[in-house]
């Protein structure tokens, strides 16, 4: 068994986003900073690895802000977004708090408030009770934006009020699915106003292209990243939609099929943005103690992208 050649095409880029570093480095300087424990409402990011990582660092995970019994302590917001509701409770319990909601869903919080604020109905494409949807709506009044999910519902939706309408979406769809949705919207409301600028992160963008150009290459894909994690449950869809039907998320529990692995030639590798690289190394590293492997890193374009922190853990 051991001497079976199998090849890895390894999709680059992939794993951490500019977004989930800085929210990691938001709660390591925080800890530094404060001392332990520092609170952080919801999973900074959709990672196990990273959030058990920073409870043995000190950082305490809870879902809402009543959960926290020292109001003395600060508490950080994770990089998904928070309702404009939860700042405002920190400071009615006069908690100290730092925001490491990523830039690019901020931009998108903010396109919905200016939206709203020029009169404009909004539907936003996203999955509902994902945080970042749930922080997004959370911008405005109830009843001043709408969920859309899939196709069915784009083509279903009712809007019968004398507003302008537009739309905002998720940073981590995919960006064919979206796409499809968008064209129906347009069909049925030609006069909608859509973002000045894609809403779908650069990120959540370039590792789908980078695994759409090797899926169709592959026997089995594999994408490292955890269930919770939206962009990696997408790279899952697309590598399927892009001609690898047999592809897998790997996860915390998951159990690695190796006798599926016996029976391909080439495999494909690539990681959710919330994945650090140490997992798709371990990955490898058990392929390696059972076969013969080579890897090819297939590389479609280099990131540099860099969010500054908070001035105040400086």
């Amino acid at each position: 068994m051991k001497n079976k050649q199998l090849k890895i095409l390894l999709s680059a880029p992939r794993g951490f986003c500019a977004g989930v570093e800085r929210a990691i480095e938001i709660v390591e300087k925080s800890i530094q900073k404060y001392g332990a424990p520092v609170y952080v409402r919801h999973e900074i990011v959709h990672n196990k690895y990273v959030v058990d990582d920073l409870k043995n660092k000190g950082a305490v995970f809870v879902e809402e802000l009543e959960e926290i019994k020292d109001k003395s302590r600060p508490v950080i917001f994770s990089a998904h977004g928070v309702p404009k509701k939860i700042p405002d409770d920190a400071k009615n319990y006069k908690m100290t708090y730092v925001d490491a909601t990523c830039p690019l869903v901020s931009k998108v919080h903010r396109e919905a408030e200016n939206l709203n604020k020029a009169g404009y109905h909004i539907i936003l494409i996203g999955h509902q009770n994902h945080p970042e949807v749930v922080g997004t709506m959370g911008q405005l009044p109830i009843g001043a934006i709408d969920l859309i999910q899939n196709e069915n519902e784009a083509k279903n939706y009712k809007y019968n009020e004398d507003k302008k309408i537009a739309f905002v979406t998720q940073t981590t769809l995919s960006v064919d699915d979206t796409h499809e949705m968008i064209k129906i919207l347009k069909n049925r409301f030609p006069d909608i106003r859509e973002p000045s600028k894609e809403d779908i992160c650069y990120a959540t963008t370039n590792r789908q292209m980078a695994v759409k150009k090797i899926a169709k290459k592959c026997d089995m894909f594999f994408v490292i990243g955890s269930r919770n994690s939206s962009n990696s449950v997408r790279l899952v869809e697309v590598a399927k939609k892009s001609g690898c039907i047999n592809s897998i998320l790997i996860h915390s529990e998951s159990k690695i099929p190796y006798d599926q692995i016996q029976n391909s030639n080439t495999i494909g590798i690539s990681s959710g943005a919330s994945a650090p690289e140490i997992l798709v190394k371990n990955f490898i590293n058990d392929l390696k103690n059972r076969f013969t492997i080579s890897i090819d890193e297939v590389e479609i374009i280099k990131e540099n992208v860099v969010f500054k922190i908070p001035k105040k853990l400086n």
